[in-house]
């Protein structure tokens, strides 16, 4: 039997690697079982460097940025890479990726691991594209069904998924590391930072957050991402005469991010209700703002919703319009006895969605690919 150590392991996403937490803490985990890692990617002109990691990361320079010429010149190079390349396993994250990986897979006989971190044929970038979405739809169907284990990000999810293509669906949460609370940057009292971290995309609410500073003169907007909308929500604040109280960091590094998420207020999360994708959605940066131990506030989407009544944790707004979030917000910052009182139940959330707790079920998966 080969040892546990010549396991060869390929991930493979489409994003450059830089602020994409899960794929980096599924890597860490899978090299810590005993795998050897090997991260695929892309370059993107203004990519920033990857820090030093303790796994392989690759990055894709590719002429086509975006769009369906960019999917199909993805694929293509990552079959080519594939198919000379010696590997026990393959984890393919999202649908864009699972083409070259389900073909090599059936040519090497290899397993392949599937990770679905959104609903992808409902996106709203799909939403007015019926062609492509049946074509995305198409390809889902053929090959979800025959891959050799497959993952989501909330019960939503899977059970849309499990019933769908009648295979199990492992839910793996993307919680963030466990921190210790007296090892965490604290905001300055009275701090009025507002903070959304994540992609600039379609249906994110930025521009009702942005538009929502105009009734909030001592309130500043801090926006870590970039994404599809970046030039325009720029163009919005400018505009607007907003950008003394909009601040546009850009992509953030992993840990750097880590340090500048607990100086928030709040932390938002406030997807509009646009499509199925958003409607199931449990962001990533949800989780990051109850391990920073920021109170939050979200839109009235199910999953979300869910977390932030049960452990009452912030506010859930019910209609999204920058009047009604910059009044939310206010009703926030200006009540000290909610802080205090959500302040401490993000004590106990924070405890409980943590990364140690979910990668035990990254162990149960990828234990069977070590001993066969």
């Amino acid at each position: 039997m080969e040892s546990a150590t010549n396991k060869k392991i390929i991930i493979s996403v489409t994003s450059d690697l830089v602020s994409d937490n899960r794929v980096h803490k599924i890597s860490n985990t899978l090299t810590d079982m005993g795998f050897q890692v090997t991260l695929i990617g892309r370059k993107l002109p203004g990519s920033l460097r990857i820090e030093e990691r303790k796994y392989s990361t690759i990055r894709f320079r590719l002429p086509i940025k975006k769009g369906p010429l960019f999917y199909a010149c993805f694929n293509a190079r990552l079959f080519l890479y594939l198919l000379f390349s010696k590997f026990d396993v393959l984890l393919s994250n999202d649908l864009d990726t699972l083409p070259a990986n389900f073909i090599i897979s059936r040519l090497k006989r290899k397993p392949l691991v599937y990770d679905s971190h959104e609903y992808f044929t409902e996106v709203p970038e799909l939403m007015n594209r019926p062609g492509v979405k049946r074509i995305w739809e198409w390809l889902e169907q053929k090959m979800v069904p025959h891959v050799h284990a497959a993952i989501t990000v909330n019960r939503s999810l899977a059970d849309i998924y499990s019933e769908k293509y009648k295979i199990p669906f492992h839910i793996i949460r993307n919680f963030p590391a466990a921190r210790d609370n007296s090892k965490i940057n604290t905001p300055d009292k009275g701090s009025s930072m507002v903070l959304y971290q994540g992609a600039l995309n379609m249906g994110r609410g930025l521009e009702q957050a942005i538009l929502a500073m105009k009734y909030l003169q001592d309130v500043r907007l801090v926006i870590a991402g970039e994404g599809d909308k970046s030039t325009e929500l720029m163009r919005l604040a400018e505009e607007e005469g907003l950008l003394d109280r909009v601040e546009f960091l850009g992509k953030i590094p992993i840990q750097e991010l880590t340090e500048i998420t607990p100086l928030a207020a709040v932390g938002l999360s406030v997807e509009q209700d646009i499509g199925l994708n958003y409607h199931y959605a449990l962001p990533n940066k949800l989780f990051d703002y109850i391990q920073a131990r920021v109170p939050v506030l979200v839109t009235n989407l199910p999953e979300m919703a869910a977390i932030v009544k049960q452990y009452e944790i912030g506010e859930i707004i019910q209609e999204l319009t920058p009047e009604k979030l910059a009044e939310v917000l206010l009703g926030m910052l200006n009540n000290e006895e909610k802080m205090t009182r959500w302040k401490k139940n993000l004590e106990l959330a924070s405890r409980e969605f943590t990364w140690e707790k979910e990668e035990k079920i990254i162990y149960r998966i990828f234990n069977t690919f070590l001993t066969n």
